[in-house]
This record gives structure tokens, C-alpha cells and sequence, in this order.
């Protein structure tokens, strides 16, 4: 079995799945920061397919970066956060990692999901 990352946002201000909100991945190498790729939340605030998927998937440090600010904008609401950088390891090659995030326009939460 090879691993592969997924994500799943949840707008907690209004109760909902986080759709349409922009994501990108970015592989950490020392000082060395590679965008892999950028991906929209769908109508359930997950991509529609892995973000780093099994052909891609390696041990390293990442960074998921929510686009927040823009994504609460477009109901003409004013975000206190903007971009939500999440920065994690991958250190099993054979493992799903899961990143959610809970979040509203004031503040967000994640973990390790399954």
C-alpha cells in the first residue's frame, strides 16, 4: 500500500463544508520551499482527488496553505485570517495523512485526521 494526503475544511461560522477554497502544497527542503500544486475545495470542502497523491507521495516536510481570507471575501465578509499555512511532516510512506481544517473568519483548528 502507498500513502497518499487529503484535506477537508469545514466553515464553522456557518456550519458548512469549506467549498471553494483555494489550497496549495508546498514541499519543504531546507530553506527550499517547491509549490507541487493548488487545488479547490468541492461542495463537500474536499478536493477531489489526494493532494499529494500515491505516484507523488514521499517522506519529507510539507505545508498546506488555506487561502481563508479570499475564501470568507467572497460573501463580502471581513476574514482576520488570510493565508493558514499548516506545516507537517511525512514520515511513513505507506500511511493516508489526513489534515483538517475547522475554521471561521476569527480562528482555526487541525490535527492529524484519519
Amino acid at each position: 500500500m502507498t500513502g497518499f494526503l487529503t484535506t477537508h475544511v469545514l466553515d464553522t461560522a456557518s456550519g458548512l463544508p469549506a467549498a471553494g477554497m483555494t489550497v496549495d502544497l508546498f514541499r519543504l527542503d531546507g530553506g527550499t520551499r517547491d509549490h507541487l500544486i493548488t487545488m479547490v475545495t468541492n461542495d463537500d470542502g474536499r478536493t477531489d482527488g489526494p493532494i499529494l497523491p500515491a505516484d507523488a507521495f514521499a517522506i519529507g516536510k510539507y505545508e498546506l496553505l488555506f487561502q481563508a481570507g479570499a475564501y470568507f471575501a467572497r460573501d463580502e465578509n471581513i476574514s482576520f485570517l488570510d493565508e493558514i499555512p499548516i506545516r507537517f511532516g511525512i514520515n511513513d510512506p505507506a500511511s493516508h495523512y489526513h489534515v483538517p481544517l475547522l475554521v471561521s473568519p476569527f480562528s482555526f483548528s487541525t490535527y492529524r485526521g484519519s
